[in-house]
């Protein structure tokens, strides 16, 4: 890993429903990122361009509800198609601000535009796309709106700051997959997620205790005032006001906070990454390394090869 690194999470709430104003919005996070001395900027779970919350999400459920319908199509035509104008726009962001962008995206593959993927892009400072992973496993409401992702993606990738890498939200309580990124070598664990609550908090010390990574997670921010008047079931919106409070933090490799949490607001968190933490940090405790039983234990990933 790089001696010292520059890390700025994004806790940032999306144009509802609106690709091209999210991205507009994310461009300008990006640059003020990046005048600030950040090499790498990471945005929340499907930040472009709505995380769709369980206090609407659950009518998807219902049998030819025409309001769950409509939303659906409003998800189709906000999200993010790869290849794609979309998916460009973001590489070109990362090369005007010669940064490492992650971003949260409602994928829809193009070859089969019936299914959306919960994914995360890595878009490199020249610009292309690095890395895609997709959520393996949709959580509890959200599997009827996403697909199940596969393994492609689930490793970290060498970068001239460190290895980078990360799951999605409750993905970082499967055992299996968190340690798929330890085997990879990750240094700096990156946990967007839309879980709001304290117990979040506890999960993101553990995974920094067992990973001896630095960790960054970019939390879900979202208002009700930031749905579209004529979202198609605003009606299950009414009575709420904060329907994702946020969150996000960045933490040590020991499990301390070097930022953060941030709650109830928008806002940019900024930690300096020290390499030697990371390396006292593996004293004692490599979960790959010296602390692991390969003759014993092993995993076994299987990406789909034809994604």
């Amino acid at each position: 890993m790089k001696i010292s690194v520059k890390v700025p999470c994004v806790q940032a709430e999306a144009v509802v429903f609106d690709r091209d104003a999210t991205l507009d919005k994310l461009a300008a996070f990006t640059a003020e990122a990046a005048g600030k001395g950040a090499e790498i900027v990471v945005f929340p779970e499907t930040f472009v361009s709505v995380y769709p919350s369980s206090v609407w999400a659950k009518a998807l459920a219902g049998w030819g509800d025409p309001r769950a319908k409509a939303a659906f199509v409003r998800l189709a035509d906000s999200a993010v198609e790869i290849p794609g104008p979309a998916a460009d726009r973001l590489g070109e962001i990362a090369k005007a601000n010669a940064v490492w962008l992650v971003t949260g995206v409602n994928e829809l593959d193009p070859a089969r535009n019936g299914t959306f993927f919960n994914t995360l892009l890595y878009h490199a400072p020249y610009g292309s796309l690095a890395l895609k992973h997709r959520k393996l496993v949709p959580t509890n409401h959200e599997r009827l709106v996403w697909g199940q992702g596969d393994g492609t993606g689930l490793r970290a990738i060498e970068t001239p700051l460190g290895r980078i890498g990360g799951l999605i939200c409750w993905e970082n309580y499967m055992p299996l997959a968190r340690f798929s990124l330890y085997e990879s070598g990750v240094e700096i664990y990156l946990a967007p997620t839309a879980d709001d609550g304290d117990a979040c908090q506890s999960t993101l010390v553990h995974i920094a205790r067992e990973s001896r990574a630095f960790i960054v997670a970019p939390s879900h921010f979202q208002r009700v005032s930031a749905y579209p008047d004529d979202f198609p079931l605003h009606q299950l919106l009414e009575g709420h006001d904060l329907i994702g409070r946020g969150g996000s933090a960045i933490l040590a490799p020991d499990g301390s906070y070097l930022a953060g949490p941030l709650y109830d607001e928008e806002g940019i968190l900024y930690a300096e990454l020290d390499a030697s933490r990371l390396r006292e940090g593996r004293q004692r405790f490599d979960p790959a390394g010296h602390y692991h039983r390969p003759d014993v234990l092993r995993l076994v990933v299987t990406p789909n090869q034809t994604d």
